[in-house]
């Protein structure tokens, strides 16, 4: 933990010849290291993990700040203060200026992501024996903004500077399936043609690229990279619609009022969206959802939402959320949302059934980019489908995969450390 805004590396620490890979993921974040002629490994970042929860909590009691597991266990555990998640989807958006009370000072939420990548520096300089890395890379999406290449460079402009004010230096970038995709050569024996899927948090991302041991010791492989494409979707949109459809009801969702109109669904769409969630607990959004009162034919749908908002309990929602698309992903059942916090006997559920529907249009849209990747390429069907990324375990993600690719096998990676390990190859 830390709170200091200082440097987190000196420039009188001994340098490690080698590349630091650094995965900064909307939902978690991984480091590895690479010396020359070694093979790349995952760092410990957190206690024996080498991945960690893109977390920050700010505990206004004690005047610190936690992070990844600690951070999330501060918040759900009640402490005092306030839990930060997905700030990288700031990136690229007017928000990422908007300052912010931490500790007493005014700061960036770019201050802030600077102040996540200055804990994963000392943690990955604590495991390099005290040593500064020679070289940095960090991952990035294909497209930090869809159809926006102004908006997407200002995004890897303000990551690069948050690295910098993190003591990283000059960073360099590479994409993120390309990262995944030099991890996955690792493993071939032979020559192939992959189609790298890597789903993280907030984005879904491709690559076709040739692979395989005659490719690897090549300086520069941009003739290996036949296509790549990109599109802003990932885990925490699946996260938000499941929110939506199956919890914003109990609190007032699509509710019709006493003058038999909706009540007004913004808020509702907000406390879904982890990364605008903090914005909720502000004095003036609280008086806009008490207003909102009026709106409501039953008072209880009224009273649970209030609840929420003014006991700052939105991410524990959306956490609850999170673990049952987890749990009927992973057991094929449906997995319950048990809702007891927020009032005795209250909850939802979320079914492999519910995956396939609610997520059937955003699913729809990730595999159509992938077949417009393939069809860029110009090779036909892949060797083989590389997965990589968290939400890429979700289920009904690799079903719809199947019947695109009926033909190509699906090979599953290391889904949270895969791309910093490619990342240290880069």
């Amino acid at each position: 933990m830390t709170d200091s805004f200082a440097s987190a590396m000196t420039d009188s620490s001994p340098t490690a010849a080698g590349t630091l890979g650094i995965d900064f993921g909307t939902s978690n974040s991984a480091a590895a290291w690479r010396a020359p002629g070694e093979p790349s490994r995952l760092l410990a970042l957190e206690g024996g993990f080498t991945g960690m929860p893109t977390a920050l909590f700010i505990n206004t009691e004690e005047h610190r700040t936690h992070f990844g597991r600690d951070a999330m266990r501060q918040y759900l555990e009640g402490e005092p203060g306030r839990l930060m998640r997905s700030l990288k989807s700031l990136l690229g958006s007017a928000l990422l200026q908007e300052k912010t009370l931490v500790h007493d000072r005014l700061v960036s939420y770019q201050d802030i992501i600077s102040l996540f990548l200055r804990h994963v520096a000392k943690k990955a300089q604590l495991a390099l024996n005290g040593r500064l890395p020679e070289r940095v890379v960090l991952g990035r999406p294909v497209h930090f903004v869809d159809e926006h290449p102004e908006r997407d460079r200002e995004a890897q402009n303000a990551l690069a500077a948050a690295a910098r004010d993190a003591g990283l230096g000059e960073v360099s970038f590479q994409l993120e399936p390309i990262a995944a995709a030099l991890d996955y050569e690792q493993r071939l024996s032979e020559e192939t043609i992959a189609l790298v899927v890597d789903v993280g948090g907030g984005t879904s991302d491709f690559t076709v690229v040739r692979l395989g041991p005659g490719h690897a010791g090549k300086h520069n492989r941009s003739s290996d990279i036949l296509a790549t494409g990109g599109v802003h979707i990932g885990g925490t949109d699946f996260d938000h619609r499941l929110n939506v459809e199956q919890v914003m009801p109990l609190l007032g969702y699509r509710h019709i009022g006493p003058g038999g109109r909706e009540v007004p669904s913004s808020v509702f769409f907000d406390l879904s969206t982890w990364h605008l969630i903090q914005w909720l607990y502000a004095p003036k959004a609280i008086a806009a959802a008490r207003d909102l009162r009026t709106n409501y034919a039953d008072p209880r749908l009224h009273q649970r939402l209030m609840q929420v908002l003014e006991e700052r309990e939105g991410h524990r929602l959306a956490d609850a959320v999170e673990q049952a698309k987890i749990g009927a992903s992973s057991a094929h059942l449906a997995t319950p949302i048990d809702l007891n916090w927020l009032e005795r006997d209250l909850g939802a559920q979320i079914s492999p059934e519910d995956l396939q529907t609610r997520l059937h249009g955003l699913l729809g849209q990730v595999v159509s980019c992938a077949q417009n990747c393939v069809r860029t390429a110009g090779v036909g069907a892949p060797g083989a489908i590389y997965l990589t990324g968290g939400s890429s375990a979700l289920t009904a993600l690799r079903d719809v995969l199947r019947t695109a690719f009926p033909d190509t096998p699906q090979v599953e990676g290391d889904l949270f450390g895969g791309v910093a390990t490619g990342l240290a190859y880069a």
